[in-house]
């Protein structure tokens, strides 16, 4: 099967497909437009859907003429809430809602891969999962899904796959990594709680400012002290709060900040040493600490031999230079993580690079564009690995 080619075939539609869910944004779990284009795209195939209950998520399977096993493919489908900064025909038409993330495309390239493997299900020996998910972008999609038993058995996949586009990277190339690809990250919140008073007369008060500045400053050297640097975490604190005019010392100081870490283990490590540094400056200046970690997506792992096998494919279906190796984890989160915690499998990285790299703006961008044309490589992409997946695991 030459994937890319039929890819190629039907990339017109997908392109359709993007732009429509592109110019109409939508937040969280709930996306009503962007399933109605999904389902309106996948009708006339013999596919059985699977619908979640809490969210706005679908689950179409493709049975092929064999018994064999299930593979799953991901696409989510939320946008971010940020508002679009590009003149384009179909840019977002709703206010302060962007694909900036490339969510259009991965849920358009879902849909290309389906009709692509729809088209070949004779010879497909298994089932394929298409999961076009909400909610990815801090609203836990994945988990709510797998919480409510949409891939229980006997609709557990036996591996998943996921594609997640990149402009920075050049159109036609894939990267991926074995083991951590991707970081845990956390919400961390502080309130420091003193005395409030006239700021002539601090002696009389029980500041909490310097408190709160003491304890970030003990954040950072903890950090490059007692985290291993071959096992890193990105500790940030992005907002201190406190006073409301200049000749008062404030009751109190509210900080937060975000944790991303590459192990559990370093993340554990964080989470108690930072706890502990918090309680014990606030103890020895006599005021009241609380900490409190918001734990996000876990640590992204993929398995070694899936992304070996799922290489191999990438290079027999893009070309032989189509595979770029990724050198470091990146210190985004995913929560497809929650399905490689329970499912050998992949996340790859597509390159979208545009044909002018001046126009080049990474994921969050609120000028992030694509060139559409690499979509054509994340169908070939999809569809073959599944496709060579299952006939590897049936021994055709």
């Amino acid at each position: 099967m030459d994937a890319l080619e039929t890819a190629r075939e039907i990339l017109p539609g997908v392109i359709e497909l993007r732009r429509k869910i592109h110019a109409n944004p939508e937040l969280g779990n709930q996306l009503p437009e962007t399933r109605r284009a999904v389902l309106d795209a996948l009708a006339g195939l013999d596919l059985e859907f699977r619908y979640s209950q809490e969210t706005t998520s679908i689950v179409a399977t493709l049975h092929g003429a064999g018994n064999g096993p299930r593979i799953m493919l991901r696409g989510d489908m939320d946008a971010l809430p940020m508002p679009e900064n590009n003149q384009l025909p179909y840019a977002s038409q709703n206010k302060d809602m962007m694909h900036a993330c490339g969510h259009d495309a991965h849920t358009a390239m879902l849909v290309g891969a389906a009709k692509l493997l729809h088209s070949r299900r004779s010879e497909i020996n298994g089932s394929i999962d298409f999961f076009f998910q909400t909610g990815e972008e801090g609203y836990f999609g994945a988990k709510l899904a797998l919480d409510e038993g949409l891939f229980e058995a006997p609709n557990s996949p036996d591996a998943v796959f996921a594609i997640h586009i990149t402009p920075l990277l050049e159109t036609g190339k894939v990267t991926s990594r074995a083991g951590t690809i991707l970081a845990a990250a956390d919400v961390w919140k502080m309130i420091i709680k003193g005395k409030g008073g006239h700021a002539s007369m601090p002696h009389d008060c029980l500041d909490p400012i310097p408190v709160a500045c003491e304890i970030v400053q003990a954040f950072q050297s903890f950090v490059t002290s007692r985290i291993n640097v071959f096992d890193p975490v990105v500790l940030t604190t992005s907002k201190i709060e406190a006073g409301t005019t200049t000749n008062v010392i404030p009751e109190v100081a509210n900080v937060l900040g975000t944790l991303r870490s590459t192990s559990e283990k370093s993340r554990r490590r964080a989470h108690e040493g930072m706890a502990r540094l918090a309680k014990q400056i606030a103890i020895a200046h006599e005021v009241e600490a609380e900490f409190n970690i918001e734990q996000g997506y876990p640590v992204t792992v993929n398995e070694a031999q899936f992304v070996e096998f799922a290489r191999q494919s990438s290079i027999e279906i893009l070309g032989e230079n189509a595979f770029v190796p990724m050198r470091t984890p990146m210190m985004g989160a995913e929560d497809f993580s929650y399905f490689l915690q329970r499912w050998p499998g992949a996340i790859f990285f597509l390159g979208v690079k545009p044909e002018d790299p001046a126009l080049a703006e990474p994921c969050h961008s609120s000028r992030m564009i694509l060139n559409e044309d690499g979509m054509a490589h994340g169908i070939a992409l999809h569809a073959g690995v599944a496709m060579r997946w299952l006939a590897q695991q049936s021994g055709s």
